[in-house]
């Protein structure tokens, strides 16, 4: 079994009921585990329209779905408001992974947990985005305290999920409950630059929805490209 912190999660507000936004369920296993050790109740929010297609999306979501069911946590599935989600980064197509495509994507969707935090009673919310070594903590929490700046009594929980070996737990879950592994953030043009960079290694072109933690596509075990993903972080959408 995956280790626990050493010290168990406080929140800043002692608030004992919390939104937290997640993204994918690799990201979210460990910081869902933590919380729930710590005897914080919680809801979980799905809010995503970034990611690409919606056969993937879906795919993300319902991974999520079933660790929540798991664990007997609250799931929320806001919509899949991809149009909007494309006017928000028009004219930052070409921006590069954690560039103003990233803050406008995270804007948005803290934007939106933060609404939902507003309107049923939570005082907290977090996300799962910051545990993933792909993204750039400080552009994440700057984005959550933004949103939440945005509704009296909200707070955004800046919490290191990192720490106390977050990213090694978050290994050891996906593998533990064979989670989908994702290749690409999570947006078209995540997908599009991740291709082009494993061109130019000679490597072929991403195949989504056949890799999962703990086995490959077969069922046989864990592929070569999984353990390449486990040596540098999940990509989280």
């Amino acid at each position: 079994m995956p280790k626990k912190p050493a010290t168990p999660l406080q929140t800043p507000d002692g608030s004992r009921h919390i939104l937290l936004h997640s993204c994918c369920a690799p990201c979210a296993g460990p910081i869902m585990d933590d919380i729930r050790a710590a005897d914080i109740d919680f809801t979980v929010l799905f809010y995503n329209p970034n990611i690409h297609p919606q056969a993937e999306y879906e795919l993300r979501k319902e991974e999520n779905i079933r660790y929540a069911r798991q664990l007997g946590v609250p799931f929320v599935d806001l919509d899949y408001d991809k149009d909007n989600w494309f006017s928000r980064v028009q004219g930052l197509e070409w921006e590069p992974e954690r560039g103003e495509r990233c803050s406008a994507c995270f804007d948005m969707r803290f934007e939106r947990s933060a609404l939902y935090a507003a309107e049923h009673g939570f005082s907290l919310f977090s996300s799962t985005l910051g545990i993933s070594r792909w993204k750039d903590m400080a552009q994440i929490n700057g984005c959550g305290k933004r949103a939440a700046a945005r509704h009296a009594g909200l707070q955004y929980w800046d919490y290191n999920w990192r720490k106390g070996g977050g990213s090694a737990r978050m290994i050891d879950i996906a593998r533990r409950e064979q989670f989908y592994q994702q290749e690409y953030c999570g947006c078209v043009y995540s997908l599009r630059d991740s291709n082009q960079h494993r061109i130019s290694q000679g490597r072929s072109k991403i195949i989504r929805g056949v890799k999962f933690y703990g086995r490959d596509e077969t069922g046989q075990g864990q592929g070569a490209d999984a353990e390449a993903t486990e040596a540098t972080g999940i990509k989280s959408s």
